[in-house]
C-alpha cells in the first residue's frame, strides 16, 4: 500500500517537472537560455544541442549570446536558430552570435498564456490519471484481501490529498508564468 502511494507521488512529481521544463521553453519576453534548449545543430554529422557545441549566456534581459568552441559552427548555429521557427534572428560578428529577444505584443502574450494554460491542463490530466492508477491498484489489493477496506479508504484519502497538493502547485506555477508573460 505504501509503495503504491509513494510511486504515485514520484510519478506526479515527474509530471510537475515535465510542466516546468515545457514552461521554461515558453518565451516571456525575457532572455533565458532555455529558449534554445530544443535546438540541435549538425556537429560533424551528428545532431547536438547548442550547449554541447558552444557557450550560451544571457547578456542582458533582452539578449542571448552564443560562442561556439569551433568557429566553423557560427553559420550552422545561426541557420539552426532561424529554422527553429521560434521568432529569433541571430546577429553574427563572424566568431559569435548575439540573439536579440524581441518584445512580445499584447496578442502574442495572450496566445502564450493560452498555451501555458493548455500545458497546465494536460499536466492536471496526467496527475489525475496517476491517481486513478493508484486507486485501481489499491482496489485490486483490497479485492485480493491484501489490505482491509479501512486501509483502502485511508489510502484513497491520502492519494486524493497528494493529487490535490499537486494540482494546487500546478495552479501556482501557471499563475506565476502567466504573470511573467503578461509583464511588459
Amino acid at each position: 500500500m505504501e509503495n503504491i502511494i509513494k510511486d504515485a507521488g514520484v510519478r506526479m512529481d515527474k509530471s510537475l517537472e515535465a510542466l516546468r521544463s515545457e514552461l521554461a521553453k515558453v518565451r516571456s519576453g525575457k532572455a533565458t537560455t532555455a529558449l534554445l534548449d530544443g535546438i540541435k545543430v549538425d556537429y560533424y554529422g551528428n545532431p547536438a544541442p547548442l550547449n554541447q557545441v558552444g557557450n550560451l549566456t544571457v547578456l542582458d534581459p533582452h539578449t542571448l549570446a552564443f560562442t561556439p568552441w569551433d568557429k566553423s559552427m557560427v553559420q550552422i548555429t545561426d541557420k539552426a536558430i532561424r529554422e527553429a521557427n521560434i521568432g529569433l534572428n541571430p546577429v553574427s560578428d563572424g566568431t559569435n552570435l548575439k540573439i536579440p529577444i524581441p518584445l512580445l505584443n499584447e496578442e502574442r502574450r495572450r496566445e502564450l498564456v493560452k498555451l501555458v494554460k493548455r500545458f497546465g491542463e494536460e499536466t492536471k490530466v496526467a496527475i489525475r490519471n496517476v491517481r486513478r492508477d493508484a486507486n485501481d491498484h489499491l482496489k485490486r489489493e483490497q479485492k485480493e484481501k491484501i489490505i482491509t477496506e479501512d486501509q483502502l479508504k485511508d489510502a484513497e484519502t491520502r492519494t486524493q490529498k497528494l493529487t490535490d497538493d499537486h494540482i494546487k502547485l500546478i495552479d501556482e506555477i501557471l499563475k506565476h508564468k502567466e504573470k511573467e508573460i503578461m509583464e511588459v
